[in-house]
């Protein structure tokens, strides 16, 4: 998620002991600077110019007409995968080394359409609270003129990582 070219670009999923070793703000960070791979997801929507602090992740893209439905705007799913990602993230940087995260819930408003012709859409994931079991959070997608395209908010469950056998 850097604005590498796409052929530089590995996708792959990262091994869960490297995984488990390294705090969610590192992993995070690896996975942006490109030490270590993107997920296979992000291949779809193409983020760059990525940057993660602890507790907040902003992704930039471009909806393109590759992203179109049948009906001739961007595809709601577009949206889903860079809030859901931008908040997963979020509560990731938030986690220390040996914990993970899985989404229970998200829950996405849509409020303007994209098109082929939106330009580069900023993605916005911050944490409300991250427990010892459970976390929340809330991202945002905005166009260049700052106008909010689709906000969404999540509860992730927050879980040790299996030791490997």
């Amino acid at each position: 998620m850097t604005d590498k070219p796409a052929a530089e670009i590995k996708y792959d999923v990262v091994a869960t002991e490297l995984m488990a070793s390294m705090s969610g703000l590192d992993f995070v960070r690896g996975i942006f600077a490109g030490t270590l791979p993107e997920p296979p997801i992000m291949e779809n929507v193409g983020p760059f110019d990525c940057t993660a602090d602890a507790g907040v992740v902003v992704l930039h893209s471009v909806p393109g007409f590759r992203h179109y439905n049948p009906i001739g705007s961007v595809h709601g799913g577009y949206a889903a995968i860079l809030l859901d990602s931008a908040m997963g993230l979020a509560v990731h940087s938030m986690l220390p080394p040996g914990s993970g995260y899985t989404t229970l819930e998200f829950k996405i408003s849509f409020i303007r359409g994209m098109t082929k012709d939106s330009g580069t859409v900023r993605t916005e994931g911050r944490t409300l609270n991250v427990g010892r079991r459970a976390a929340t959070a809330e991202a945002r997608i905005t166009d260049a003129k700052g106008r909010l395209l689709a906000h969404a908010t999540t509860t992730c469950l927050i879980f040790e990582i299996p030791k490997g056998t």
